[in-house]
């Protein structure tokens, strides 16, 4: 039985993968979440690693895995890193849901 990324769909937020690898590796891993999750996200090329530096998630040349929250003027306002996101979903998820709630409290 896999994890099904439905956890998130109650969150009332935009979400994407942001991917510093080619189309071909995305898609690799598009298709390898639908698999294990049930569903994939959207994904944000980042081949520069641009992105991946502002959630402070760049590790030399490559990205770490891990999560994060943009507010709606594009600031970083939480962000982890985390190679066990997915395998963790419980925790991931209760741990954004803090944090948005957190951004509306403030």
């Amino acid at each position: 039985m896999h994890k099904n990324l439905d956890k998130l769909n109650d969150l009332d937020v935009s979400m994407y993968i942001i991917s510093g690898d080619t189309p071909e590796q995305q898609l690799e891993l598009y298709k390898a979440l639908e698999v294990n999750y049930g569903q994939s996200l959207p994904f944000v090329s980042d081949p520069e690693l641009k992105m991946i530096e502002l959630f402070k998630m760049k590790n030399g040349d490559v990205a770490n895995r891990g999560y994060g929250i943009l507010d709606e003027e594009g600031n970083v306002v939480f962000n982890t890193i985390n190679d066990n996101w997915g395998e963790q979903l419980d925790k991931t998820v209760k741990e954004i849901k803090e944090e948005l709630e957190n951004m509306h409290k403030g």
